[in-house]
C-alpha cells in the first residue's frame, strides 16, 4: 500500500505487536483462520500473507502447518521489523500490493483486513488471483456493513466496509470460484453497533477510544463468546451477519 492512497497508521504495528498475543479479536481470527483451512485446503505446500503487519496470523499459520513454505509482504517496514523476529524462518518483502506481479507462485494467499485500507482493491484482488497457482486458494477477511462505520473505521485508515454481494461480486471478478462465505463477529454484532453508536455520539475528545485497552474480564468474556460462534461455525452454521466477513475462493 502507498500512504498517499491507501491509509494505516504506521505508528499502530508497536502497539498491535504489544497486543495481538492477549487481544480476544486476533486470538479469535486466527482460531478461525486456522480452521477453516484446515477445512478447506487440508494440506499447504506454501502461504503467502500479502499485508502481514507484525506476522501474528503467520505464526499461527506456522504452528498448524509446520511443513508449509511461508511467505508475507507488508508496505510498512514498521510492520516487517516485528514480522521477521516472529516468524524467522518465513520470507518477508517490502511490497505495494498494487504492484504485485508474480504469477502461478502460490499454494494459497491470504490477506487478513487489508484491502479495506486500498482504494484500488479491484486491482489487488486481481494481483493476488494471479499470484496463485492452478488449484490455489484465496483467503480473505474484511470488515463488514456500511452501518457499522464508525470513527473507528476512519482512525484505522479503512476506506470502506463491505457487502457479502460487494465482496463476492469483486472476487468472481478477479477470476476466482468461491467456495465459502461467512460473517464473524456475529454473535456480538449487537453490541459492536451499540457501542461504536454510543462513542460516534460522544464528542470528539471522548470518542478516541482505545479498542486495543480493554479489561481483561472483558477481553476474556469476549473469548469466550467467540469460542461458542467458532463451535456453531463448525457445526456448519453460516452467519449471514456480523462485525467482519471471512471469504476461501479457489482458482479454477
Amino acid at each position: 500500500m502507498r500512504t498517499d492512497q491507501a491509509s494505516f497508521p504506521k505508528t499502530a504495528f508497536s502497539r498491535l505487536a504489544e497486543a495481538e498475543d492477549r487481544h480476544w479479536w486476533f486470538r479469535a481470527r486466527n482460531r478461525l483462520l486456522i480452521w477453516v483451512m484446515k477445512r478447506k485446503l487440508g494440506t499447504l505446500r506454501n502461504f503467502l500473507e500479502v499485508g502481514c503487519g507484525t506476522g501474528f496470523v503467520l505464526t499461527g499459520v506456522g504452528r498448524a502447518f509446520p511443513e508449509a513454505k511461508l511467505f508475507g509482504t507488508e508496505y510498512f517496514e514498521e510492520g516487517l521489523s516485528y514480522a521477521r523476529q516472529r516468524v524467522p524462518n518465513a520470507i518477508f518483502a517490502k511490497l505495494d500490493a498494487r504492484e504485485m506481479d508474480e504469477a502461478n507462485q502460490y499454494a494459497a494467499v491470504g490477506a487478513f483486513d487489508v484491502i479495506e485500507h486500498i482504494k484500488e482493491d479491484q486491482l489487488v484482488l486481481g494481483n493476488l488471483a494471479r499470484a496463485l497457482e492452478k488449484g490455489g486458494a484465496l483467503l480473505l477477511t474484511v470488515p463488514q456493513h456500511r452501518w457499522l462505520w464508525s470513527a473507528a473505521d476512519e482512525r484505522a485508515g479503512h476506506v470502506r466496509r463491505y457487502t457479502r454481494k460487494e465482496l463476492i461480486n469483486k472476487v468472481e471478478q478477479s477470476g476466482l470460484d468461491v467456495v465459502y462465505v461467512s460473517s464473524f463477529v456475529s454473535l456480538l454484532i449487537p453490541l459492536m453497533w451499540w457501542s461504536r453508536k454510543k462513542r460516534q455520539a460522544a464528542v470528539d475528545g471522548e470518542a478516541k477510544h482505545d479498542e486495543l485497552n480493554i479489561s481483561d474480564r472483558l477481553n476474556s468474556v469476549l473469548e469466550v463468546v467467540m469460542a461458542i460462534e467458532l463451535a456453531l461455525m463448525k457445526m456448519g452454521i453460516v452467519f449471514p451477519i456480523g462485525g467482519s466477513l471471512l471469504l476461501v475462493a479457489k482458482k479454477p
